[in-house]
């Protein structure tokens, strides 16, 4: 009895040891596999097909040194970084696993006077001032060969652009050498210096736009003036912003520049609300600064640009902040999603969330030998309206809509061989002294300029520039680590992936892309569209209505019996114009209880999907609970 003991002692003692034995293996083995399950619709926290692509072709070794701050301090903001470093080390463990032995990972707590420390600052990490520390350190250094580039600090609002940042590292320390492009634009996107005179009136100078701060990380960004009679050999690509009174000689420059090779990306506008240079006070300034085209060069294309027409679209139209605070319908203020993008490029492909304030559109057809591809377009329940309307009310647009049923292109991308704009050469100044011009003309020297492209080229245009001002595209907040800037759509990483796309690899942009990606309430979106549909004819019908009442009225009272008897109207009339009046006031109520209907409606649609998304997992997970307690039951009741 007593061995039979022993052997059940043994034998279990035994199996215990081989079972931890086998959690050990097990657990090193998942620990090594480093496999999440990402739930997301995007994949948000799986790594990119653009970053693994950059990872596999590695063909020198690259380090990553990672340094985080593991003092024992303990306010909010150390706590709350310290965890961020926790999902930037798991991060960086799947970079490892991806690249192989072609990258390593090094871990370092830069402790005040350590050698750690002293690595961080040759890599050109600093510290971060908080409160109750001594500086927290949270950044990374990419080491290839002899380069390093650095993050100085993983900002926690940028954890959906962490994966960009760190991808962008590897390939700048791999490829140190920036491109060369050049930005055309008479409005201020390189930022203002102050001017001691404005600030003693309280006017401070402007810093540089967000989209010329982030390609100054990718590219070396050049200045190119308005009036630049030849654009430099050493850029690759010109992006001209807003080109408003642009002069034949710039666009004569820029034509050559395409016959050259080089590539270029437009933002034309039909009413540029970046551009208040000429106005004197806020008002006039909210009102912006007309429009802006490459006539010349778009005319030699097959393009018409109509700078006075912007489109409206009551699928993709805009809430704004109206008077006193409440939402006002702006319908040619569009808020495209990935309906509205081709997703057959690269460029659009992750694109959904895109703002563009009064947008111009692009007709015509290309000419032989160049070949369109819309990027963004409108939807059919879209029309082309004024302008200068279009940003005075959104209200007269809905009123007078009629859906045109075209999509409406905003964005375009024409590839091909290009031919000159100027085919009898540059344009020539113009003189008052004819005898001068005479004389030029006699000296006139052979044409040398370019009539065509060598092979095929390619350019983009937009039909807005204000897609690209920080107001449109950035939220700025204040945080326990300063004032900090966030993306409020991807208008920005649209604007780099076509940049990226047309100066060299493309693998960042699916990186980039997936950033700022949007989920918004589409089935809402189409069942405001219907409700407007359903209440905006009678609401149409009552005004006219309401305007024909008063019409009648004002001709009533304009009538006169004679020259002393101009005020005075006879029974008959009297009552007339009571019944005119009572009509009148009734048709305004009647309005203002239909406008009231159409809002609640609205409203009652998006709180009641709302309502649907919150509970529709909890009484699923309710339902199959239950389901699954009356089959055991019933199955516990058989037995």
């Amino acid at each position: 009895m007593q061995k039979k003991s022993l052997q059940t002692i043994l034998y279990s003692t035994v199996g215990v040891l081989v079972t931890l034995v086998i959690l050990i293996a097990l657990n090193f083995i998942a620990g090594t596999a480093r496999k999440r399950l990402d739930l997301t619709q995007e994949k948000a926290y799986t790594l990119s097909a653009g970053t693994k692509a950059i990872l596999k072709k590695l063909d020198t070794p690259v380090t990553i040194r990672f340094y985080c701050t593991q003092s024992e301090s303990a306010t909010p903001e150390t706590v709350y970084l310290k965890g961020y470093a926790r999902k930037v080390e798991d991060l960086l463990a799947e970079y490892k696993q991806v690249a192989g032995g072609k990258l390593k990972i090094e871990k370092f707590d830069p402790q005040p006077d350590s050698d750690a420390e002293d690595s961080a600052r040759l890599d050109g990490i600093e510290p971060k001032a908080l409160a109750g520390t001594e500086g927290f350190y949270l950044g990374l250094a990419v080491k290839c060969a002899d380069e390093v580039q650095a993050i100085q600090f993983l900002d926690p609002n940028r954890e959906r652009l962490l994966e960009y940042d760190l991808s962008r590292a590897i390939v700048r320390a791999e490829n140190p050498e920036k491109p060369t492009i050049g930005l055309m634009s008479p409005l201020p996107v390189f930022g203002m210096p102050s001017n001691p005179m404005m600030q003693q009136m309280g006017q401070q100078g402007s810093q540089p736009w967000a989209l010329v701060s982030e390609l100054k990380n990718d590219f070396n960004v050049k200045r190119v003036g308005m009036d630049v009679d030849k654009i430099d050999d050493d850029i690759k690509l010109l992006l001209v912003i807003a080109p408003k009174d642009i002069t034949d000689k710039a666009q004569y420059a820029i034509d050559q520049f395409i016959m050259r090779g080089g590539k270029l990306v437009a933002f034309l506008d039909a009413q540029c609300l970046a551009d208040n240079r000429q106005q004197q006070n806020q008002m006039m300034a909210n009102m912006g600064g007309g429009g802006s085209s490459l006539d010349k060069l778009l005319k030699a294309w097959g393009i018409q640009f109509d700078t006075g027409k912007v489109v409206a679209d009551l699928k993709y139209k805009m809430q704004l902040r109206g008077r006193n605070g409440e939402p006002q319908e702006a319908p040619a203020w569009l808020a495209l999603n990935a309906d509205a993008v081709d997703k057959d490029d690269v460029a659009t492909s992750q694109i959904d969330n895109i703002w563009l304030p009064l947008c111009g559109a692009f007709t015509g057809t290309p000419v032989a030998g160049l070949k369109e591809t819309v990027l963004l377009h409108s939807s059919k329940d879209s029309q082309l309206v004024d302008a200068m309307l279009a940003n005075l009310s959104g209200d007269n647009i809905l009123q007078e809509f009629k859906p045109s049923g075209v999509n409406y292109s905003l964005a375009i991308r024409l590839t091909g061989k290009f031919k000159t704009a100027f085919p009898d050469g540059a344009p020539q100044e113009k003189k008052d002294d004819k005898a001068a011009a005479d004389k030029k003309s006699d000296e006139k020297k052979p044409d040398g300029s370019l009539k065509e492209t060598k092979g095929d080229n390619a350019v983009v245009l937009f039909g807005d520039a204000d897609l690209l001002y920080d107001p449109f595209t950035m939220r700025r907040i204040d945080s326990p680590f300063g004032a900090m800037q966030m993306a409020m759509n991807a208008n920005l990483n649209l604007a780099q992936n076509v940049i990226e796309q047309m100066t060299g690899d493309s693998n960042l942009i699916t990186v980039r892309s997936r950033a700022a990606l949007n989920r918004p309430f589409t089935r809402v979106k189409e069942m405001e569209a219907a409700a407007n549909e359903k209440f905006q004819s009678e609401i149409k019908r009552l005004k006219d209505s309401a305007d024909e009442a008063q019409r009648k009225i004002n001709e009533m009272q304009a009538q006169k019996k004679d020259k002393d008897q101009r005020f005075i109207l006879s029974p008959e009339q009297r009552v007339e114009l009571e019944k005119l009046r009572k009509e009148e006031a009734d048709t305004k109520k009647h309005l203002k209880q239909v406008q009231k209907d159409l809002r609640k409606e609205v409203v009652s649609l998006q709180t009641r999907l709302k309502w649907i998304n919150i509970l529709a997992i909890p009484l699923a997970v309710t339902a199959t609970g239950i389901v699954i307690a009356i089959v055991n039951r019933r199955k516990t009741s058989a037995k």
